[in-house]
């Protein structure tokens, strides 16, 4: 899912995909895990090009659970290039299964849908929003908020 949604922003690139650990918990539980879920991720990639780490995770905001996406990009500068992506609210019991006993949001939804892996299908943002926004939507989104940036700083220098 995260690799195709790599592949479809950078089309002019080599995309190759290697699992890497994000040095945070499997289920990351707040925007700062998440975003430096995503910051191991790039770093842990070769130094040969663009790095790219992809996270998702949630935050508790105010009493709600809503589910969080970030990206970091890592340049052969080693500028880093930061993006975030969407934000619904999920339902309590939830919240109950992560906090309280420490299931991640892909197992919960898979129980709760009997269901198997849907974090590689349309994931938990897909059922929530009937396939409106796709799992891959959310990355792609986010790998474009990246790459624009990268594009930027490099117009700039120019």
């Amino acid at each position: 899912m995260k690799l195709d949604a790599v592949k479809k922003v950078l089309l002019d690139y080599e995309v190759i995909c290697l699992a890497v650990n994000s040095g945070v918990g499997d289920q990351p539980l707040s925007d700062s895990e998440t975003m430096q879920g995503a910051r191991n991720r790039a770093l842990a990639l070769p130094n040969d090009g663009l790095r790219i780490g992809l996270e998702a995770g949630v935050q508790l905001q105010d009493g709600i659970l809503f589910l969080v996406n970030w990206g970091v990009l890592l340049d052969q500068k080693g500028n880093f290039y930061y993006a975030g992506g969407t934000r619904i609210p999920l339902p309590d019991f939830i919240k109950e299964e992560l906090f309280n006993q420490g299931k991640e949001l892909a197992t919960v939804m898979d129980e709760y849908l009997n269901q198997k892996d849907i974090r590689s299908k349309e994931g938990a943002i897909g059922y929530f929003t009937c396939s409106v926004v796709r799992r891959i939507d959310i990355f792609v989104h986010i790998v474009k908020l990246l790459y624009g940036q990268y594009i930027r700083k490099n117009q700039s220098e120019i």
